[in-house]
């Protein structure tokens, strides 16, 4: 048989299907065709608005064809958001999850149809794809990777069926529910090994309460929040604070070489640290302030979506021992310029010139501050002037945000690096520690115990050195709540948050610990701070507000809050222990039975015990908690 007479191109092609139809059609044949029409013209209209065609779709699998493979994984990633919320209207037995594979490869023209190789491997990967997610084959990774704003996990080289060679697959992860997907399976390895090893009980119950703090505190600003609209779309602009208040942009990178980003990303963090330990300013979170990485904005509108008055933006550019550094900042109201500068330094300069462009800031924005006020600052920025100890620190630091064994690991040993070159250096102590209680809540060590007193003697070291260190204060506060000191851990984090009164995550750490204390009304007050100061959060801060909630009683306002998370990841299980506490309160029995069963799909290895082991420290709380899901019928 010969090809002859068939046009041959290369197109980026996307596979789809649904996790579970059969069992969806086995449940209910009627309700299942009703939606997945539903659902595929709605994939069928973003495809096209993604300048993509759809070539066939029988079933409940979709191919689609796309000129660019840069429209693919954007459209792909555009049909996961619009499909996560669709399925937040049905049932949770009735969701219908899609599968995503994307390949570019060449294709065999037949009229409208499409045949080959390229076809093949695209449905490959989208096997090797969870429901609600998005894999991709080594072509389309390496056509992409510096040209989409998302973050991958490589999953190694498939061999996968009537393809002859392995094939390089990546998980996408910046679709509803990847950001929790590492944790999820992460979490329930430790679980298993917490049974093995025979840990402490009240131990363990606080760290299936802390985790998620972690996540958050320590999580890439790469990995962003997910919303059916960009920011841009936001429909009512934020109030702006009674004080002046500032967004720092990501700088961007330009040096051409991704594996200097965390350079960039360090200026653009240096600089935003610096603003928001100044008590005057107000200062968006670095989380939302990374949600527009990579994308051309208008400062007008980043204003209106964060509620801030005044945008930094500026680029980095790295080159043997120089560093040439732009910056400006512009007045969001107008989109007027009030100061700008090139700077072309040694690199040995960089430290007085992150405090240079921070005080120029602020001169810009009428902000005047006391010399010793200065001189705090400048003390608090690194605590080090040694710059192979800092860009060793800066790597470690990236390392360990990946939130990952293997990279956790190298961030350590970078970090001991450059405790080595500068053994004075408490910010670098303090990520170590952080590292190290890494290890202990995800088990990547073999000795738990040996890394939990790692972490505790590296964060005290941290504070020995400097004992405004805000990062050693909060994992020490953290490890003091792992021991269930409820007050020193209170105290602890609430010393984080007066020295970084602009640290959203650590308003949500002390919003969380006061719920745990049944201390509601100032958890109100910290989770609202925390949302202000990030308005694109991550689930996990509509999750404690979720539990603010309902520990008040409002548990309508409660569900509302869960659903919110849900909505930005729909396999973020904390959100569905919630609303089972909540549907039970109201008497809403089969709606509770729902949402247990959805976290059940999500965590099979929840049960009793897991609920027993929670932090409470009023033991009527635990065992309202455990009343609620016998009412939702959990069986172990």
């Amino acid at each position: 048989m010969t090809d002859q007479g068939y046009r041959r191109r290369l197109s980026a092609l996307l596979s789809a299907d649904v996790e579970g139809y059969s069992r969806l059609m086995r449940d209910d044949e009627e309700a299942t065709i009703r939606t997945v029409t539903t659902f595929r013209a709605a994939i069928t209209n973003l495809v096209q608005q993604y300048r993509g065609r759809v070539v066939d779709s029988p079933g409940d699998n979709i191919l689609a064809e796309f000129t660019s493979v840069v429209d693919a994984v954007n459209g792909a990633v555009e049909i996961q958001r619009e499909l996560a919320e669709r399925n937040l209207e049905l049932p949770e037995n009735r969701r219908m999850n899609w599968r995503i594979g994307i390949n570019l490869g060449d294709v065999i023209e037949d009229g409208e149809r499409i045949y080959g190789d390229g076809v093949n491997v695209a449905a490959r990967m989208e096997g090797l794809a969870e429901g609600g997610g998005i894999c991709l084959s080594g072509t389309v990774f390496d056509a992409i990777e510096n040209k989409v704003g998302l973050e991958y996990e490589f999953l190694g080289e498939q061999t996968v069926k009537n393809i002859p060679k392995p094939i390089r697959a990546y998980r996408v992860l910046s679709y509803p529910g990847a950001a929790a997907h590492r944790v999820l399976k992460a979490k329930r390895a430790v679980g298993h090994k917490w049974r093995k090893i025979g840990l402490a009980a009240a131990m363990a119950a606080a760290v299936a309460a802390v985790v998620v703090v972690w996540y958050c505190w320590l999580r890439s600003p790469s990995i962003k929040p997910v919303a059916k609209k960009p920011p841009a779309a936001k429909a009512q602009a934020l109030p702006l604070p009674d004080k002046p208040s500032i967004v720092v942009l990501p700088f961007v990178n330009m040096t051409g070489d991704p594996k200097q980003e965390y350079f960039s990303d360090g200026m653009t963090e240096a600089i935003t640290r610096g603003l928001s330990r100044v008590p005057k300013l107000f200062v968006i979170a670095r989380n939302s302030a990374f949600v527009y990485k990579g994308k051309a904005v208008k400062v007008q509108q980043v204003g209106r979506d964060l509620g801030v008055r005044y945008v930094l933006e500026g680029s980095v550019q790295r080159s043997a021992n120089r560093v040439r550094i732009t910056a400006q900042l512009i007045d969001a109201r107008t989109g007027r310029h009030l100061w700008s500068q090139k700077y072309d330094r040694p690199l040995k300069d960089i430290f007085a010139l992150q405090d240079e462009i921070t005080m120029k800031i602020m001169t810009a924005m009428q902000i005047n501050l006391t010399e010793g006020e200065q001189a705090r600052l400048r003390a608090e920025r690194a605590s080090t002037q040694n710059l192979e100890a800092y860009e060793l620190y800066l790597q470690g630091v990236a390392h360990i945000r990946r939130s990952n064994k293997a990279a956790n690991a190298v961030g350590r040993k970078l970090l001991q690096r450059a405790i080595k070159l500068d053994p004075k250096f408490s910010a670098a102590y303090g990520w170590l520690g952080f590292a190290h209680l890494y290890d202990f809540m995800w088990g990547w060590t073999k000795d738990r115990r040996a890394s939990l007193m790692s972490a505790a003697r590296y964060a005290r070291q941290a504070l020995a050195l400097n004992p405004r260190q805000d990062v050693a204060l909060f994992a020490l506060g953290a490890i003091y709540l792992l021991a269930r000191r409820y007050d020193k851990a209170l105290a602890t984090l609430e010393r984080a948050v007066a020295l970084n009164p602009n640290s959203a995550d650590a308003w949500l750490g002390l919003a969380m610990f006061n719920y745990y204390l049944s201390n509601y009304r100032r958890a109100l007050a910290a989770i609202n701070r925390a949302l202000r100061l990030n308005p694109f959060p991550t689930p996990l801060y509509y999750h404690i507000l979720g539990m603010v909630r309902r520990g008040l009683g409002q548990y309508h306002q409660a569900i509302v809050a869960y659903k919110k998370a849900l909505a930005l990841n729909p396999r973020f299980q904390f959100a569905y222990y919630g609303l089972v506490r909540s549907y039970v309160r109201l008497g809403r029995l089969a709606e509770a039975r729902a949402a247990l069963a959805g976290l059940l799909r999500i965590n099979p290895d929840f049960s009793m015990t897991t609920v027993n082991r929670l932090p409470y420290k009023d033991p009527a709380m635990k065992k309202a908690a455990i009343e609620a899901f016998k009412k939702a019928r959990l069986k172990k």
